[in-house]
């Protein structure tokens, strides 16, 4: 048995997928025998009656408003996390968390600092995955094909480099949120504001139109890799976390030769990010069908619709054996080695 705390909530715009995710994994973790507490960064410990209350496994068709999000950040602010006693009497922290204080190397920050052990990648792996930009970069000098891109910004010329249609996104947010497909540069002005109401900083990508594959790493193999078909143009908000709304084939109905290059090539963009445990690789073929990793997620969704539980299913890993799997990797590391009290390992 593990004493395991989900850490979880926070204040962007992915919270309720966060919850959402932090429902299923603490419900696994019970389910394996652990002694599992949930923090909110935004509250600290949840009693019984919270954790009902909030965690709970419906995302909805769109993140939180700006107001609740504002709220929900002043609250945050006040709380010091090293302060609470969950974090520091546990032998793994599992954070479920999302958005670029969860995922983009504070939390982790600040973690490292306290000297806890906790799942998923750290600070330096988390920013640069984070950062749409740099993580591209790093995708290019690795070798790894990625969209063309500029940000925002742009000189007339780089965006006739792009070309359109191009999609236009925040640099540091997920699940899709903000993101806008121009097709004609009229359009573009009202995307760049839509972005910016999520981020200060905004790329603009090319448009691969081509069919879309996911592939997840657990430790240091690649699971199995899956197609993407949603029922919008764009995988987005309302298609990742609306059953239904999208078909998502694991394994992937495709050719062993393309199989086994994503998998590779989700492998080399896990490990050019410096990443550790697990991560989720997105790509999108181009016309000519070359696949083209678009971002590396160090905390993938793990909600009741996401796609990392389903890659590992293909493989027969079930969704509680993954879970466990990642505490499991947070104790193979000497300094969490040392601090572990458990029974039954």
């Amino acid at each position: 048995m593990m004493r395991v705390t989900v850490l979880t909530g926070g204040s962007t715009p992915e919270r309720d997928v966060a919850l959402a995710g932090a429902a299923q994994v603490v419900a696994a973790l019970r389910a394996r025998e652990h002694d599992v507490t949930v923090v909110d960064t935004v509250d600290g410990t949840l009693s019984p009656q919270q954790e009902t209350e909030r965690l709970v496994s419906a995302v909805g068709k769109a993140p939180p408003k700006h107001e609740e999000l504002a709220l929900l950040a002043e609250r945050e602010r006040s709380l010091d996390l090293r302060s609470v006693p969950a974090l520091r009497d546990t032998d793994v922290i599992f954070p479920v968390l999302h958005g670029r204080q969860g995922e983009g190397g504070e939390i982790q920050t600040l973690l490292e600092s306290a000297g806890l052990p906790y799942a998923g990648s750290g600070p330096l792996g988390s920013a640069l995955a984070m950062d749409k930009d740099v993580a591209k970069r790093l995708f290019r000098d690795a070798k790894i094909p990625t969209p063309p891109w500029c940000v925002w910004p742009a000189a007339p010329d780089d965006i006739s480099a792009v070309g359109f249609p191009l999609v236009v996104k925040p640099s540091k947010v997920g699940s899709t949120v903000g993101l806008t497909i121009v097709r004609q540069p009229d359009q573009l002005g009202a995307a760049v504001q839509e972005a910016l109401a999520f981020d200060d900083e905004v790329i603009l990508e090319m448009y691969a139109t081509g069919r879309e594959f996911t592939v997840g790493v657990l430790g240091d193999k690649a699971l199995a890799v899956g197609e993407i078909i949603p029922s919008h143009e764009v995988f987005d908000y309302e298609c990742k976390y609306t059953p239904g709304m999208t078909q998502e084939i694991f394994p992937a109905d495709i050719p062993a030769t393309l199989e086994a290059e994503l998998q590779n090539l989700a492998l080399r963009a896990h490990r050019a990010l410096k990443l550790r445990d697990f991560s989720r690789a997105d790509f999108r073929q181009d016309a000519e069908g070359t696949p083209h990793c678009l971002e590396v997620n160090t905390l993938p969704g793990l909600t009741a619709t996401s796609l990392l539980p389903q890659s590992a299913a293909a493989v027969g890993i079930p969704f509680d054996e993954l879970c466990d799997q990642i505490c499991r990797l947070v104790l193979q590391r000497p300094r969490a080695r040392n601090k572990v009290r458990t029974s039954g390992m």
